[in-house]
């Protein structure tokens, strides 16, 4: 599992946790840790991406 889909994971869960007590603060906690893991997944794409043309013969 990639750390982008770690984090998303965590995040939905601090996301529910914080849903489910009220605590707007952890809620919010976890939209960062989703957000988080978007870019790094996409960032993670990228640099694939640019290996892949960089290593054409």
């Amino acid at each position: 599992m990639s750390d982008g889909s770690m984090d998303k994971a965590k995040g939905h869960t601090k996301e529910a946790v914080g849903d489910l007590t009220g605590d707007e603060e952890l809620k919010d906690e976890g939209k960062v840790d989703r957000a988080s893991g978007t870019v790094k997944d996409k960032v993670g794409g990228l640099a694939d991406k640019a290996k892949k043309l960089l290593r054409k013969d």
